[in-house]
């Protein structure tokens, strides 16, 4: 067992610190036992767990935990791409998350990153052409999340959305790889205009609470958009941007705003 647990920590690291996190939690707290071998012990691998948490969540009387599972199963089989992005994902909620203090919540716990994984497997079978499946994924996350992404989104890794809270992101948008988004940000269009409509996040942006983005505009590379801010037109790279509607204020105040979590106008703190 403990030469099976080295390998598993050599090869997934992500995954072996969830198991023993999960172990630590059962010690602790016997009441969840059930619950966490279900959700995490049970399982070989971080795929057949994310499939697991998923289908849980998002069946209802209408579509049936075993039908959901098997989804997501082939999903996870068919693009390894989908899990290796969720690793990334509880990486970067541990690490920019002050509320995040151990691997398995983002798992167990944080509706954002469930949400997130759910819109994974609703795009590939977007991707896959099975556009009403993904839309009943879709719906449910939304029900279930409070979370609405459409299917067709291109959503990067390294994806952090703090409290999860009434996050829209429009069918053509585009979100970077490393981006953190709070509570109740919309990226969405300006009006009824059809084909590429919505905006387009760089990687290294952090977009503050309530902020909304609006049309098919790009927002540059490790920039800030501050908090209530609207924005209606395209912003530089490493610049901050507030206000209704936003403009520029300053620079981002350091390379990755993302991870720095600095809101403050008057710049950043960042070590990476």
């Amino acid at each position: 067992m403990a030469k099976t647990r080295a390998k598993i920590a050599e090869l997934d690291p992500v995954w072996a610190r969830i198991v023993h996190e999960a172990e630590e939690v059962v010690a602790a707290e016997p009441l969840l036992g059930g619950s966490v071998h279900y959700s995490i012990l049970h399982h070989p691998t971080i795929e057949r767990a994310l499939a697991y948490r998923i289908s849980l969540k998002l069946a209802n009387g209408e579509m049936s935990e075993q039908i959901l599972r098997e989804i997501c199963d082939e999903a996870y089989s068919s693009d390894p791409s989908l899990a290796l992005k969720a690793r990334a994902d509880i990486q970067a909620t541990y690490e920019r998350d002050p509320a995040c203090h151990r691997y398995l919540q983002p798992l167990l716990y944080f509706k954002g990153f469930q949400a997130v994984q759910s819109q994974r497997v609703a795009n590939w079978l977007w991707r896959e052409g099975r556009r009403d499946l993904s839309y009943f994924f879709q719906m449910r996350s939304s029900e279930v999340f409070g979370v609405d992404i459409h299917p067709a989104a291109k959503i990067g890794k390294g994806i952090m959305i703090d409290h999860a809270h009434s996050i829209v992101i429009g069918e053509t948008a585009v979100v970077g790889d490393d981006v953190s988004i709070l509570h109740s940000v919309t990226l969405g269009g300006t009006g009824k205009e059809d084909e590429d409509r919505h905006p387009k996040i760089g990687n290294g942006v952090l977009i503050g609470a309530g902020a909304k983005v609006l049309g098919n505009i790009k927002v540059g590379d490790r920039s800030r958009i501050a908090a209530g801010s609207v924005v209606l037109a395209e912003v530089p790279p490493c610049k901050t941007v507030a206000g209704v509607p936003a403009k520029i204020v300053g620079e981002a105040g350091c390379d990755q705003p993302s991870r720095s979590m600095d809101q403050k106008l008057t710049g950043c703190n960042c070590s990476d």
